[in-house]
């Protein structure tokens, strides 16, 4: 299992990468991903939108659930990653095969960066999972 050190982790099992214009990639861990399943559905109607810390921003839909996808931090929603979507590649796929790279599903503009500081280091997921 992968647990890259230069991302951000929440106990709700979403990564968050901060990039060097300001802006946040984020996706599923591969731990997440691995017991999800095979992933059939992304759903990410919020884009344009500026959600709080915890909401609900989509879903992911597996062979067998569906489960939410909720803020690591507060920010406005830039864009949901076209290989995911419906109107792209419609590959969610790609998040079982690559959770930390083509898979990323939201990109984000943050509004607190002082939020970042509640997000767990790779080493503090890593013990949550395990």
């Amino acid at each position: 299992m992968n647990f890259p050190a230069e991302l951000k982790y929440t106990k709700e099992h979403e990564w968050l990468r901060l990039e060097a214009d300001g802006t946040a990639t984020i996706g599923i861990t591969d731990f997440a991903q691995s017991e999800l399943g095979e992933l059939v559905y992304v759903e990410v109607d919020t884009v344009g939108k500026t959600l709080a810390i915890d909401k609900e921003f989509g879903t992911v839909e597996a062979v067998k659930t569906t489960s939410e996808l909720f803020m690591p931090v507060g920010g406005e929603i830039l864009a949901f990653n076209d290989e995911l979507n419906d109107r792209g590649g419609d590959n969610p796929a790609v998040i079982n095969e690559d959770p930390y790279g083509k898979g990323w599903i939201i990109k984000i503009r943050v509004t607190n960066v002082a939020e970042l500081e509640n997000l767990m280091s790779a080493e503090t997921y890593q013990t949550l999972v395990h």
